[in-house]
């Protein structure tokens, strides 16, 4: 079966710890660690416990590439980088998910298809470099965009050993999900599972509350023999309780168990 995990960015604000719990609870088969401003999600050795102690391991961890975590580490990309493949490798996780390089980020960005090779090829850990979007103001039209990544927002335009492929980003960037998944073709290694209705921000809705093919994705995923993960990536914020919070995740993880189901074989068949 193909493992679904739990984004720690999914119970935000809550902290790293509370969604390796509900991580157990609701039946995950793991979680991917955003790094970020919370503590334990840049200490190793407390996630460590955290996955010990909850039965609940670590499929990926999340280079801190955001705005908001541009000094987590390290001020220095390739640092942050590096530090997440080898956190990643300690951790026994597969996958180590980063964004295309920000266009100001020009040494960094000039390096990069070498320095994702490099970590690829002295570590077991597969670098998956995701989709992101370009910024749309709110109310314009999608040709007045701009891409804020160098050379490209689309990681397919490169050319990578493996992808991470986000819906909400899709959906955002007025992207065919589908198509995009072709494009990345054997390797799609990661995805986050999550759904958008294309308005110009990262919405990171609950799967099947948007417009993006979420179903269709994971039922080709199943049928094709995927042999990465899925991580759930919505976003709870505005859940007003940790029963709301839980009851959404659950709605999530439900969905993903289902169109990720092998199908039943016909009647007649060997």
């Amino acid at each position: 079966m193909i493992p679904v995990g739990l984004s720690t960015a999914a119970v935000w604000p809550q902290p790293a710890a509370a969604a390796f719990e509900l991580a157990k609870e609701l039946g995950y088969d793991g979680v991917e660690v955003m790094v970020w401003a919370d503590p334990v999600s840049q200490d190793v050795a407390a996630l460590r416990r955290l996955s010990d102690m909850h039965g609940v391991p670590v499929l990926a961890v999340h280079a801190p590439c955001l705005l908001i975590t541009q000094r987590i580490w390290s001020p220095d990309p390739e640092v942050r980088l590096r530090r997440a493949v080898a956190a990643a490798a300690a951790l026994d996780a597969p996958t180590t998910v980063v964004h295309p390089p920000f266009r100001w980020q020009r040494k960094y960005a000039d390096a990069f298809p070498e320095l994702v090779a490099e970590l690829e090829r002295v570590t077991e850990v597969a670098v998956a470099v995701e989709n992101m979007f370009p910024l749309r103001p709110l109310g314009r039209k999608r040709q007045l965009s701009l891409s804020g990544y160098r050379p490209s927002y689309d990681p397919t335009d490169i050319g990578y050993a493996n992808y991470t492929l986000d819906l909400s980003h899709t959906a955002a960037a007025h992207v065919d999900a589908l198509e995009l998944a072709k494009r990345m073709g054997p390797g799609l290694r990661h995805i986050h599972l999550a759904d958008g209705t294309g308005a110009p921000t990262d919405e990171h809705l609950v799967p099947g509350r948007g417009n993006q093919p979420c179903a269709q994705l994971c039922e080709e995923l199943a049928r094709g023999g995927f042999e990465g993960q899925v991580v759930v990536e919505v976003s709870t914020r505005k859940a007003g309780s940790r029963e709301q919070r839980a009851a959404d995740l659950a709605e999530a993880l439900l969905f993903a168990r289902l169109h990720l189901a092998q199908e039943p074989p016909r009647l007649g068949s060997a």
